[in-house]
């Protein structure tokens, strides 16, 4: 029987020393939560606006032959850069040489005749003063010396025309550039009506056009009309490789009217786009004409504005708010409104002043009213010193803000 007792006896002991030691474990009520703070503080920003654009060449022009011929040579490597001058081109220059002789010895033939005339002229004239002489043959060779003479201006007038077309055989780079490939080969008749044989199109500098929304046309003019207007910003390329651009360009165009059909406004800057690689690359310039590219429009000079990490930004339905720590080391739920901001800084403009302090880690656990203990939040990465696009704030960061519940 002792037996017994004392082993039905043991499993409810230890019942009781497991509870005793669970009830030991649990920590006592802590104190208030630990959050880590930031200070609003000012800063200088530049302010950026970001638009997609199309890159398009200063100049471009389509080779045509202006006259009509056999095309005997081509004498350019198809998709490389020209220089103004460079011969492109040679149609077939007998048959143009020959109008050129013709009109030549047309221009001889009427000088002799006209040398005569003069003589004949002279005579008549002399003889006038004597019986024998006539007003009448007077008149008649002055008129043919006129005639003569008249017929020499036209045959030297189409002796200039023939010299022109011979010219036209050959064809000549108008600008500087770089050329398509050949519409035409050699051997094909050509005339003016058979179309472009090829393109030319600038290369530096070019030209980048993005559309503007009337409204963000209306916040740049106001923004920075008074500052320098096109002078007061500056342009910077981001190549569709996510690459930012080296050279920057400067605006130089506001189209004079409004697109009905999107209500933007066409605005554009001259980039520079200078040679990277030899001229015998296949691709020795960045920017090519037709290229898309997205155009950061920037502030020459930098604003001070308050700024905080985006990452003590919450949002709900009314709009975005922070937890501001006050004298009290109380939370209090502080609405904000932003201006441009990235998504590691928020730029405020009104809701907090300087020196306040923020909340910016444990938002989790934190809630309107209470008290907590704050410390300096853990060193981020710097705050950004470039506001957002088009004056929008940036997404939140990843699991640092949203909207509580």
């Amino acid at each position: 029987m002792r037996q017994v007792v004392a082993v039905s006896c043991f499993p409810a002991v230890l019942a009781l020393a497991l509870l005793s030691t669970q009830a030991t474990a649990q920590p006592a009520s802590g104190g208030p939560p630990a959050v880590g703070v930031v200070r609003v503080e000012r800063q200088e920003i530049t302010q950026s606006d970001e638009f997609v654009g199309r890159v398009q060449a200063v100049n471009r022009v389509a080779l045509v032959a202006r006259v009509t011929g056999f095309l005997e040579k081509r004498l350019f490597v198809e998709g490389t850069e020209v220089k103004k001058g460079d011969l492109l081109y040679m149609i077939e220059q007998p048959p143009f040489q020959a109008q050129v002789n013709a009109a030549k010895a047309s221009i001889d033939e009427f000088e002799a005749q006209h040398r005569n005339a003069q003589v004949t002229l002279q005579r008549a004239q002399t003889l006038l003063s004597t019986p024998a002489g006539q007003q009448s043959s007077v008149d008649s060779a002055l008129a043919n010396e006129r005639a003569l003479a008249a017929q020499i201006a036209g045959a030297q007038a189409q002796l200039e025309t023939a010299a022109i077309n011979l010219s036209y055989t050959a064809i000549y780079a108008p600008i500087d550039g770089k050329i398509t490939a050949t519409q035409v080969t050699e051997g094909n008749v050509v005339s003016p009506t058979s179309g472009t044989l090829a393109n030319i199109v600038s290369q530096d500098p070019i030209y980048v056009l993005f559309p503007v929304s009337v409204r963000a046309g209306l916040d740049l003019r106001n923004r920075y009309g008074s500052k320098g207007g096109l002078d007061a910003v500056v342009v910077k390329l981001r190549l569709p490789d996510g690459r930012i651009y080296g050279p920057e360009g400067k605006l130089d165009y506001v189209s004079p009217t409004i697109s009905e059909n999107t209500d933007t406004v066409t605005l554009r800057a001259v980039v520079p786009n200078p040679r990277i690689l030899p001229p015998t690359d296949p691709v020795p310039r960045e920017l090519f004409d037709g290229e898309f590219v997205t155009v950061l429009l920037e502030g020459v000079q930098p604003i001070t504005v308050l700024a905080i990490p985006r990452a003590a930004v919450l949002s709900d339905q009314q709009g975005d708010y922070v937890y501001v720590v006050d004298a009290q080391n109380k939370a209090e739920v502080r609405r904000i409104q932003q201006g441009q901001s990235t998504p590691s800084t928020a730029v405020i403009t009104n809701g907090l002043s300087q020196g306040e302090l923020v909340i910016s880690e444990g938002l989790q656990i934190v809630h309107e009213g209470e008290t907590v203990s704050p410390g300096p939040a853990t060193p981020g990465p710097p705050l950004d010193s470039r506001a957002g696009a088009s004056g929008k704030p940036a997404a939140p960061a990843a699991g640092s803000s949203g909207a509580r519940q």
